[in-house]
């Protein structure tokens, strides 16, 4: 006899409003449980411990048997045994199914476990449990979620892993026509974090450690096909000579395009040494006035006050070559205005002009570097791309290791990132 042929009578509380001589009944926890295929023949509530298990078996008219491996149906099962999965919690019980699985024999596959939609893995978790907490952690840490569920830490990240290789797999991967290229500092021990991300989407698509052309390489040649690596119209890069090389060796007919942000860094640098030049170079009585001007002097000055604006006009009363390096600094920002190569080019010799008897050596570096990848900026007036994507994907990068206190799996901080980004 099993045993869910008997009927468990659960004597009602009087006070209670319902129906005289109401109980609850299997169809009603069936009802809420809310397990497709699968009905209640067993409950047992323990109010001290907060507890509720459930014991389910499968309907009538879900007799077949899938194999796990081919997706062959079966009537027919190999052998069965009972498995406790953690679900939902029920207001202030957690509920705990157990249900029965079976093994097939599958004449390709052999004897495999069947396929159960509502149990993902081996895990003893089911599948909208492990959903919930993957949600949760999009907006918190794993250990606040752990300590939420009552679970480890490194449970609810096995969890929250396999929720987001579901996710990625479901979803249909976008087409890679523009592309960002960068690193991330991680630290003495880490070194670099290559980051190659869609600037279309604004995702990232791969993570590769360190920062050579060896790198890159492996992401062209085990990540990319021949056609997708033909149908890359443009690439976004600092001037990083390894990366150029290996865009130019697997995507030779894309267009590299220099990131703004990184060459308007070195122009940042160039004025920060003039002014420490020029900090050592004035007396005692008039380096205070240079002492602390670092941030403005780096701030674009349509974004500052006009108390700044005051203090800015007398320290270039006092000292013209930062002053003159100022307004070299402001003025590059208008080279990415220009919609022809020609006018772009015009403008750049231009600027490269001024410097003419200036004895500013930071920005006569500057000024040949410029040249030196002058194609690479000039590309941007045929093929427009979006610089910001390529900083704003790596700030979301160091936010996700920041909180989560570092990662080991980068399959699993790449699978974050993606799924912050979507």
């Amino acid at each position: 006899v099993r045993a869910g042929d008997f009927q468990i009578k659960v004597p009602v509380p009087r006070g209670i409003a319902s129906a005289p001589g109401k109980v609850p009944t299997e169809n009603e926890f069936t009802r809420i449980l809310q397990w497709p295929g699968y009905r209640v023949y067993r409950q047992e509530i323990d109010e001290k411990s907060k507890t509720l298990d459930l014991w389910v078996r499968r309907k009538r008219g879900n007799r077949k048997l899938e194999c796990s491996g081919c997706g062959r149906k079966f009537t027919d099962a190999y052998d069965s045994r009972e498995r406790a999965v953690r679900d939902l919690p029920w207001s202030m019980f957690q509920a705990t199914v157990h249900i029965e699985v079976y093994r097939v024999k599958c004449p390709a596959c052999g004897v495999r476990i069947e396929k159960v939609p509502l149990l993902p893995s081996k895990a003893p978790f089911s599948k909208r449990f492990e959903d919930a907490v993957g949600q949760a952690c999009e907006s918190a840490s794993a250990r606040q979620v752990a300590r939420r569920m009552g679970l480890a830490e490194s449970t609810v990240r096995a969890i929250d892993l396999r929720y987001l290789e579901r996710w990625d797999a479901k979803r249909r991967q976008p087409p890679l026509r523009q592309m960002g290229v960068d690193e991330i500092y991680r630290g003495k021990k880490d070194k670099f974090l290559t980051v190659v991300c869609n600037l279309e989407t604004s995702e990232p698509l791969w993570f590769g450690k360190e920062r050579k052309k060896e790198t890159l390489d492996e992401y062209f040649r085990t990540q990319l096909v021949s056609r997708q690596r033909k149908r890359i119209a443009a690439v976004c890069v600092d001037m990083w000579e390894p990366f150029r090389l290996s865009i130019e060796q697997w995507a030779p007919r894309c267009k590299i395009v220099y990131d703004k942000f990184h060459i308007m860094q070195h122009a940042n640098d160039a004025i920060d040494e003039v002014r420490k030049a020029e900090f050592f170079r004035q007396g005692p009585k008039k380096r205070g006035l240079i002492k602390g001007k670092k941030w403005l002097l780096l701030s674009r000055w349509k974004n500052l006050t006009p108390a700044h604006h005051g203090e800015l006009n007398r320290l270039f009363q006092l000292n013209r070559r930062v002053f003159k390096a100022y307004l070299l600094k402001e003025s590059l920002e208008r080279l990415w205005q220009y919609r022809y190569r020609g006018a772009m080019l015009n403008y750049l010799n231009k600027w490269i002009d001024q410097l003419k008897w200036q004895r500013l050596v930071p920005f006569e570096k500057l000024a040949a570097m410029l040249l030196k990848h002058v194609d690479g900026i000039a590309n941007y007036c045929e093929t427009k791309v979006r610089f910001g994507v390529v900083e704003a994907v790596n700030g979301n990068i160091r936010m996700l290791i920041n909180r989560g206190r570092g990662y080991k799996n980068l399959r699993y901080l790449l699978l974050k990132a993606k799924r912050m980004a979507v």
